[in-house]
């Protein structure tokens, strides 16, 4: 087991378990719409979700040990570089009009990282949209809102239904209720600056928020023009225990319990999905 750990955490930290939560929501999409499916498509939301991630995650970090950098942070460098030839790679391979939908979100993510802002509104050096107070959660939500939802949509007519605006919607709120559990665990780490949900209301009153949000979520679903009796099952089952995990958050629980089990909430969805 020991020897599996490092896998494991490399795993974890070179963010191909998001990757996969994300590919699977985007899967989800497919299934739900009945859209074909468009693999250089899907392999470059993959690709380009470690990309993302790990340039947010790595990019101060690596600026400041650029002569020095750790071993796992080097080997997380070369993996990241590798997964960007292979999102450009996959990239070409997309409808132009596709390209110039994904230049949007690629700004957001850009901006999201970059310090660009002016430095009298932080606490801090990093002064970019992750620290602006509040604002961190929602532009993740959007982001993969538009990245799952959206963009498989452009790709394939452009024709964007009512069921397709509840449906992001629903994801909107289903990212920001994943996060919510992130929030509480590292409220012993965040600037007060950051003004996140569990800093501005508490932890109790987060989770009751949560569960609102997620009753909210699954509600939504029976707006939809086409109600499907497996749709409705699943979103319960998704809300259901997506509010678990946000009820037995705590500041003490470890990493993996966000990182992992959290983030494996989108994956579990689309096995439900295959499955059923």
């Amino acid at each position: 087991m020991k020897r599996l750990k490092p896998l494991f955490d490399f795993y974890i930290n070179s963010s191909i378990h998001v990757a996969l939560a994300v590919f699977s929501m985007t899967y989800v999409t497919l299934l739900e719409l009945n859209l074909p499916i468009d693999w250089p498509l899907f392999l470059f939301v993959f690709f380009s979700t470690i990309t993302g991630y790990n340039f947010v995650k790595y990019f101060g970090m690596v600026k400041f040990h650029h002569r020095r950098l750790a071993r796992w942070l080097k080997v997380i460098q070369i993996f990241s570089l590798i997964c960007f030839l292979l999102m450009l790679w996959f990239l070409f391979q997309l409808k132009p009009k596709t390209i110039i939908y994904i230049g949007v979100f690629g700004v957001v993510t850009f901006l999201y990282a970059i310090p660009f802002l002016p430095k009298r509104y932080f606490m801090n050096r990093q002064n970019n949209l992750r620290n602006i107070g509040g604002l961190k959660v929602y532009v993740i939500a959007l982001v993969w809102a538009g990245v799952t939802v959206l963009l498989p949509i452009f790709d394939e007519n452009d024709v964007i239904t009512t069921d397709a605006w509840i449906m992001t919607i629903q994801r909107f709120l289903l990212v920001m209720l994943l996060m919510l559990p992130f929030e509480i665990r590292d409220l012993k780490y965040d600037s007060l600056k950051l003004a996140t949900v569990p800093q501005k209301i508490g932890v109790k009153n987060t989770k009751v928020m949560g569960v609102l949000v997620g009753i909210v979520f699954f509600v939504l679903e029976f707006l939809k023009d086409e109600l499907s009796l497996k749709l409705i099952a699943l979103t319960l089952a998704i809300a259901l225990i997506t509010l678990l995990f946000i009820v037995f958050a705590t500041k003490k629980r470890s990493d993996y319990y966000s990182s992992f089990w959290v983030e494996s909430v989108p994956i579990l969805w689309l096995i439900l999905h295959l499955v059923f």
